[in-house]
């Protein structure tokens, strides 16, 4: 790359070489009239005359090289690159095993290894991303549980102020549960805010979640969870979805991207919700909460819809001609 603060490009090379030697007007002359010094022309004619045909009609001789030398005589010898190389590949050491193994200094092996691009293991390929969506509203539901800390003051998060995180630390408010089920294809939200995450608690929520999906014209079929104890041994919410016709879907350990839709809703809500403002308090928080939950359903452009809200995608719900 050129210097931020040269006053020629390669453009500039070219002209000044055209000047010396095409008209030729002296390296001084040619030089004061581009504002370059002299002895910078003169390294430029040198480098066009050492140039070959084709870099010179193509303007190649004209474009930065390399700073890497054109020889290195103290490099380490090829034999003794190719010992180092076979040891890495053979065990996977570090540069510091592999020195032990070859006798080789620690440094000149962490060198070797970097000069050819393994200087460290190359990370295994990630797992293709299965995208999957049911093609009607209700044939399932993602659901779960964020917790949202109360505070009497905006904390750091929103004020980046962290002096005043001690009384909070010491003085613990508790967290508000939110409860939210996401439908798969239309991605519509019913969320609530509640005192825990009881059995009895998840149980009363989700008919409340069923009986408003109901009420928009949605058959529900199929409800996933994660495997929190509220869920896989809750027999009062087993069933409510036996009595519903509706199959519960646990997802295995460590598998959130199974639920991803309603993981990804809290990361929105998060962000737009609960730190997307600066609230008195939680109080005032949570009272903001159905009025965001509304226009994140009626009237927010949702990128996977192509900037088209979500009531958009369900049938026989209000507004869904705006």
């Amino acid at each position: 790359m050129a210097h931020r603060n040269a006053r020629l490009g390669p453009a500039g090379w070219r002209g000044l070489v055209r000047l010396v030697v095409g008209l030729g007007m002296s390296e001084r002359r040619a030089a004061a009239g581009l504002s370059v010094s002299s002895c910078t022309a003169h390294g430029w004619r040198q480098r066009w005359l050492g140039a070959c045909a084709e870099a010179r009609a193509s303007g190649g001789w004209a474009h930065d090289r390399l700073s890497r030398p054109h020889r290195s005589p103290r490099r380490t010898a090829v034999d003794i690159e190719q010992r180092v190389l076979a040891a890495r590949e053979r065990t996977g050491w570090g540069p510091r095993l592999v020195a032990g193994e070859t006798g080789v200094a620690h440094s000149t092996v962490h060198a070797i290894l970097s000069r050819h691009g393994c200087s460290r293991i190359p990370k295994r390929p990630r797992a293709a991303v299965v995208r999957y969506e049911w093609p009607c509203p209700g044939d399932l539901l993602h659901m779960d549980v964020k917790r949202y800390p109360r505070f009497r003051r905006p904390g750091h998060a929103i004020t980046g102020d962290r002096r005043s995180a001690r009384l909070q630390r010491y003085n613990p408010l508790g967290h508000d549960s939110f409860y939210a089920v996401v439908d798969d294809h239309s991605r519509l939200v019913y969320g609530e805010l509640l005192a825990d995450e009881k059995a009895a608690t998840v149980t009363a929520f989700t008919e409340r979640a069923l009986a408003w999906f109901s009420g928009h014209g949605m058959t529900v079929q199929r409800l996933m969870t994660d495997g929190a104890l509220s869920y896989r041994r809750n027999r009062s919410l087993r069933e409510l979805l036996a009595a519903n016709g509706i199959r519960h879907i646990i997802t295995p350990p460590y598998t959130p991207r199974w639920n991803g839709k309603v993981e990804r809703f809290h990361r929105t809500m998060e962000r737009e919700w609960a730190k997307g403002l600066r609230y008195r308090n939680s109080t005032a928080r949570n009272r903001a909460l159905p009025h965001w939950l509304r226009h994140y359903n009626q009237r927010r452009p949702h990128s996977s819809l192509d900037g088209r809200p979500l009531i958009s995608r369900a049938h026989n719900l209000p507004g869904q001609d705006i």
